[in-house]
């Protein structure tokens, strides 16, 4: 099979059929979906699991206008290594229900092929393309490769946040965000379905595609910018792009950590919900990016991996939703902010479940309690005026600790700054500075052994500094919403509690077992930059809990 660096460059047949005139089909770049109309040019699809084990039969299910239509599968590792291309299969486009981000598409099979033996564990991307006269269509999807059942598990399990690729994936018109969903057509939905195509930009990006927290911290006086969203309105790619999926976080950890010879095998959350010991025999678990969302069944397995022995390394941020998986894993749920009035659980035997934050009064388990961090105590840096102009890293009190050797990190120091890897999203502890040194207090749940190596600000509100013509994107509703959910009312003092946030990379023995946490979703920018401390603390890291 031809082989090419990435899926970025070189000869591949996609790379040359992109010189073909391409179909302009851009739509809405937030409600990405079907056109609705066999007039405009479009290939979207999907299969009906996140991954697979050789031997497999992944079923394609495929909907498009093209007259004929090709794919191409590759693994995505630290080369892109085509593994199967099939070609001249017939167009057919299928009607796509209008609520299909709640239902699914419910699509027929098109085509069916069956993972080989010889597939290595990994991130598979699949490029369908559609051609019509001159024109030619590109979109993407993804799946993953597990190690056979009968195989040696590698070191490392790598577990892919897939919760939160549902929660923000737009497809169709609506994810757990913003949509057109609901009595007004204009809301959020609450139930989202796996069984549609991933929104332009979770799969495969083009290189240079800004990442969620900008290059260079925000400067004094200028408008509140949100790059991401600007270049995705520009191209006709999800403004969610730059939040979740595999091209913007796992797909960069992927690739370096293979690339320093370390051995992962990979899963998804959902596969985690179905089968709680899929982390039996990893001497080491690894989260990366925005892992926002978990359900109690993801958690409580987690939980126990920790408890028995095993370590955890999440270079990740922002642990706050509860979901609810249904339908065999088909379904997410999640309420969110609309919980306690709207969550069908609410009241009975099942309140546990209620899909609100971890840490509000109506769910009640704080997310510390896991993973040694949470979010309501963290949240936003390096987005727009939300700690816009801050330091961009984690400010070390701890340089001595076994994480940092060799880094030639001191004291006072700054871990990651110029690769901008505090934020967008992170998870704080609530700690008191004695000495020069931060200690839990356990006020948020958080047990009072916790390490903490590093620190950063984080806010629950966005600065308004009244600057002519400026829209905020985030504002002050997180932190109201945060006042009453946690607090029990929104008052100026309970308001006052939550505005502000921090950041932290932690170190924990719990139980048998061990976490490191670095808290932030863009840790992957340094390795992405190859920023040389950030990659020695992840070596670190890595080599002593994958022994």
């Amino acid at each position: 099979m031809p082989n090419t660096p990435n899926p970025d460059t070189g000869t591949s047949k996609s790379a040359r059929q992109s010189r073909l005139r391409r179909a302009n089909h851009i739509l809405d770049p937030y409600f990405i979906g079907p056109a609705h109309s066999g007039e405009v040019l479009e290939i979207w699809g999907y299969t009906d699991a996140m991954s697979y084990a050789p031997g497999d039969s992944v079923d394609l299910r495929v909907s498009t206008t093209a007259d004929t239509w090709d794919f191409e599968v590759g693994r995505d590792g630290q080369t892109y290594d085509v593994v199967l291309t099939v070609d001249g299969l017939p167009g057919v486009r299928h009607e796509t229900p209008a609520d299909c981000y709640a239902t699914g598409c419910g699509w027929p099979v098109v085509y069916s092929f069956a993972v080989p033996e010889d597939w290595r564990p990994g991130g598979y991307l699949i490029t369908l393309r559609g051609f019509r006269g001159d024109e030619v269509v590109e979109e993407h999807h993804f799946i993953l490769i597990r190690r056979a059942a009968t195989a040696k598990p590698a070191p490392f399990l790598f577990l892919c946040a897939t919760g939160t690729w549902v929660a923000y994936n737009c497809w169709g018109g609506a994810n757990a965000y913003e949509g057109i969903a609901g009595e007004d057509s204009a809301s959020f939905s609450p139930i989202l379905s796996i069984q549609r195509p991933w929104s332009r930009g979770f799969c495969r990006l083009p290189q240079g595609a800004p990442r969620a927290v900008p290059e260079q911290p925000q400067r004094p006086g200028d408008m509140a910018r949100y790059p991401y969203m600007e270049w995705a309105y520009a191209y006709g790619y999800s403004k969610k792009y730059a939040s979740a999926g595999w091209a913007s976080y796992e797909r960069h950890f992927a690739r370096w950590a293979e690339g320093e010879g370390y051995d992962l095998d990979f899963a998804t959350q959902h596969d985690l919900a179905a089968d709680p010991g899929c982390l039996n025999g990893y001497a080491c678990v690894i989260i990366v990016g925005h892992d926002e969302y978990w359900s109690r069944e993801m958690r409580e397995a987690l939980d126990s991996y920790t408890e028995d022995g095993g370590h955890v390394a999440r270079f990740a941020g922002n642990f706050f939703w509860q979901i609810r998986l249904e339908d065999e894993g088909r379904r997410q749920v999640c309420y969110k902010y609309t919980a306690k009035e709207s969550d069908p659980v609410e009241g009975t035997d099942k309140a546990h479940l209620l899909t609100g934050a971890w840490d509000e009064l109506a769910v009640d388990w704080p997310g510390a309690q896991s993973l040694g961090a949470n979010g309501t105590l963290g949240i936003y840096a390096g987005l727009g005026n939300c700690v816009g102009q801050g330091a961009g890293g984690f400010t070390i009190y701890r340089p001595d600790h076994w994480a940092l050797s060799g880094a030639g990190l001191g004291y006072g120091d700054v871990l990651g700054a110029g690769s901008r890897i505090f934020g967008y999203e992170v998870d704080g502890l609530a700690h008191r500075i004695e000495d020069g040194l931060p200690f839990p207090t356990g006020s948020d749940g958080a047990d009072t052994d916790i390490e903490i190596i590093g620190l950063g600000l984080g806010t629950n509100e966005e600065a308004d500094h009244s600057v002519w013509g400026e829209t905020l994107y985030i504002g002050r509703a997180d932190a109201e919403w945060l006042a009453d959910a946690m607090h029990g009312e929104l008052t100026p003092e309970t308001y006052d509690r939550v505005r502000r946030g921090n950041g932290v990379m932690i170190h924990w023995h719990r139980g048998q077992g061990e976490v490191f946490n670095a808290a932030t979703c863009e840790w992957v920018a340094g390795l992405i930059n190859r920023d040389q401390q950030v990659e020695q603390v992840t070596r670190n890291v890595l080599n002593r809990f994958g022994k």
